[in-house]
């Protein structure tokens, strides 16, 4: 089995899917690896690199796609809405796609891989369990994106974060408060502590409290009890207009005695709440700071313009966007491992075996047989349900 690793097309992204040091693991399992030349640069990762450690370098985009009898990626067409379809014709039916593809985002585009006859695999479906961890890009992703905005905050903020004791007198701490205490959440709050900062968090799951606290954050408590606050997989659930009003009323004195507050409530495939209002905004001291992580899907703060940087009543609101790819060399090294985890998981024999009995397989499988095959993706667009398929996949 070939496996290609092109070059990523999206504006501005530095990552590469696999990084030359999980190359010898694929090549023990079985595997030959195809790179196309310059992909891993930007990321820090030369082609003598990848050269070195037995893969071989390509210099044409479409000689990878046509050598490949699978394919990895970061940003897939799907979570590529920019320059992603430029590699739907280089698919071909029964080549293998790795990587994020935006599985709750535009049914078209999944239409699209499937009419190819790919077998797609979303690294965002992977199942949030002890035995799928070592492959949770998502949550890795998610880790350099809470500690980048902590770092982008205390550039941004016109206050340094530790407390000082100095001959010209105390300097306070600064205070950091985050909104939605999942991966992201929980390391920014580690973030801000290791910089010297007061950090507090709110999430509505009352099983985040416990992890904030083993952090050295405070949990904010509001009089506010939430409706099946998490899925099954444990993200927080959606909740309806009433809740989010009562609940923006509730934060705004927090808000307003933050320094810095970096948003991070996210519900897979729904627009994120907007819990930090205009007012919020306008209640905060001049010079504070918002990062909010979920400007992508149109953000937690009413204020927040995706990709932008602007200040609103003195206080900087950073929309900032594919932040993990601002942390390139670390950001790729994580994902590879989790990728090259996820292939290691599906090789026998030195080919791919499909077993949909499998639930780490059946849940990231997304596109086969020129169909959208996965089931909560089908029930998200309210798709009929397909027929049952068999255990097997098959060998690829």
């Amino acid at each position: 089995m070939i496996v290609g690793v092109p070059r990523e097309i999206f504006p501005g992204e530095r990552r590469v899917a696999l990084v030359p040091a999980v190359i010898p693991g694929l090549t023990k399992a079985g595997f030959e690896v195809v790179v196309e030349a310059g992909a891993g640069a930007e990321a820090g990762y030369p082609d003598k690199d990848y050269a070195a450690k037995g893969a071989r370098i390509l210099a044409e985009r479409a000689k990878v796609f046509g050598t490949a009898d699978v394919v990895v990626q970061v940003l897939c067409y799907g979570s590529n809405d920019q320059t992603g379809k430029d590699d739907l014709p280089l698919l071909r039916r029964d080549q293998v796609l790795i990587g994020f593809l935006r599985p709750l985002g535009s049914l078209d585009t999944l239409k699209d891989i499937a009419g190819r006859g790919v077998t797609s695999f979303s690294v965002e479906l992977m199942p949030r369990t002890t035995r799928a961890q070592s492959m949770d890009a998502l949550s890795s992703m998610a880790t350099i994106c809470g500690y980048k905005a902590v770092v982008i905050a205390a550039d941004t903020l016109p206050r340094i974060f530790p407390m000082l004791t100095t001959a010209a007198g105390t300097i306070t701490p600064g205070r950091v408060l985050v909104i939605g205490a999942g991966v992201a959440g929980l390391q920014a709050i580690a973030t801000a502590r290791r910089l010297g900062a007061v950090a507090s968090a709110y999430d509505l799951r009352p099983a985040a409290k416990e992890q904030v606290l083993s952090l050295g954050g405070r949990f904010v408590e509001l009089p506010l009890e939430a409706r099946d606050a998490e899925d099954a997989s444990g993200y927080a659930r959606a909740q309806d207009e009433s809740f989010y009003q009562r609940q923006r009323e509730l934060l705004a004195r927090v808000v307003a005695e933050s320094d810095v507050v970096i948003t991070a409530a996210v519900i897979p495939g729904k627009k994120p709440p907007a819990l930090v209002t205009r007012e919020m905004v306008a209640g905060m001291a001049p010079g504070s700071v918002i990062v909010d992580l979920a400007a992508e899907r149109g953000g937690n703060c009413e204020l927040t313009r995706a990709g932008e940087k602007i200040v609103a009543s003195g206080v900087t609101i950073i929309g900032v966007l594919n932040l993990a790819s601002t942390v390139p060399y670390h950001a790729s090294q994580m994902y590879a491992r989790n990728v090259s985890a996820f292939l290691l998981h599906m090789a026998k024999d030195g080919k791919l075996h499909l077993d949909r009995d499998d639930e780490i397989i059946r849940e990231t499988l997304l596109t086969h047989g020129g169909e959208v095959v996965n089931a909560r993706v089908r029930e998200f667009f309210s798709l009929p349900v397909l027929a049952t398929a068999p255990a097997d996949g098959g060998n690829r």
